[in-house]
């Protein structure tokens, strides 16, 4: 039996990592509830936002030549550019590794069609950038410290690299991974095509991100509101007095609201991942310091009986 002075020293440290743990899991909390919130309350907007995206992709009362270049699907890909978002710290469970599957998943599908194309990524986030280099991947540009609650101004440089790396045919589509917040329980990574803008992918990414339970669900369905684009119910709209300008303005925007959307919920997502797993250390700290406790109780009465048997041993011998 290990003696009860190692025992002694092994509760103290697993005392220490549990008082750590809490504060870790404590501060977590609180930035996630304020995640959350801003993630939330950005929804209405976005999906708002990928609805107008979805109308003005076939909007028959305008000329073809008129929509501007980010509507324009080009018939031979030659480039993609993947962007990873993933967080710039670690002790988030299996945050950044779903993200990272995904990834890989996707990777291995249509894997002959992948050949014909050159891949280029961008990181988001000192994990993902790792990750990226690790395995050899072109990586040519990676975005960090974005903070604890990005604001749009920190999202910003990302969202025009994107965009004019797209306007230059630098590259012929942007495919996002990253990570949907469904509930402080779950969080689920997601792949969506942000650019070229197209109907179907909109619609497709829409009914995929809408949640189907929670406050935001109930106010959808309390107020009859449908955030999915639908070709029936399409909206016209009068553009005065130079379409072209505005709807190139307009797109750019929309744009990169989708981009701060997606980086949101990854924020609101990657806090609740650090909660969560800092909540299972803590309470593994508190499980294991009740077992050491046990043990050096056990210890501390062993030696003690093993003395008493001594004295006791050493007396008759004496008599």
């Amino acid at each position: 039996m290990e003696s009860p002075q190692n025992l002694k020293k092994r509760l103290k440290s697993v005392d220490n990592i549990g008082k750590i743990t809490k504060a870790m899991e404590l501060v977590a909390a609180t930035k996630m509830r304020k995640a959350q919130q801003v993630a939330l309350d950005s929804r209405p907007y976005a999906f708002a936002g990928l609805d107008l995206l979805a109308n003005l992709s076939i909007l028959e009362n305008i000329k073809k030549e008129e929509l501007p270049a980010l509507f324009e699907v080009r018939k031979n890909i030659k480039k993609v550019l993947f962007v990873l978002v993933a967080s710039d710290k670690g002790l988030a469970g299996a945050f950044n590794s779903s993200v990272f599957k995904k990834f890989e998943q996707h990777l291995k599908i249509d894997k002959e069609e992948w050949k014909k194309e050159n891949h280029i990524y961008v990181a988001a986030g000192e994990k993902a950038f790792a990750y990226l280099s690790k395995r050899g991947f072109n990586v040519i540009k990676k975005f960090v410290q974005v903070g604890d609650h990005t604001t749009p101004e920190q999202v910003k440089p990302m969202a025009d690299f994107i965009l004019e790396g797209y306007l230059n045919k630098d590259w012929d589509r942007v495919i996002v991974i990253s990570t949907h917040f469904k509930s402080a329980l779950k969080q689920e990574p997601h792949v969506r095509r942000i650019l070229p803008v197209d109907f179907e992918h909109i619609a497709d990414t829409v009914s995929e991100i809408i949640p189907e339970k929670g406050k935001f669900a109930e106010l959808i369905k309390e107020h009859n509101i449908s955030f999915t684009p639908n070709k029936e119910k399409l909206r016209d709209y009068l553009i005065e007095p130079a379409p072209k300008i505005v709807l190139e303005m307009l797109v750019k925007h929309l744009i990169f609201m989708q981009v701060y959307h997606l980086v949101l919920e990854a924020n609101a997502s990657e806090h609740s991942a650090r909660r969560m797993a800092m909540k299972t250390a803590s309470d593994n700290a508190s499980d294991l310091g009740e077992k050491l406790n046990l043990q050096y109780n056990k210890s501390r009465q062993s030696r003690i009986t093993t003395e008493i048997a001594e004295i006791s041993a050493g007396a008759e011998a004496l008599q």
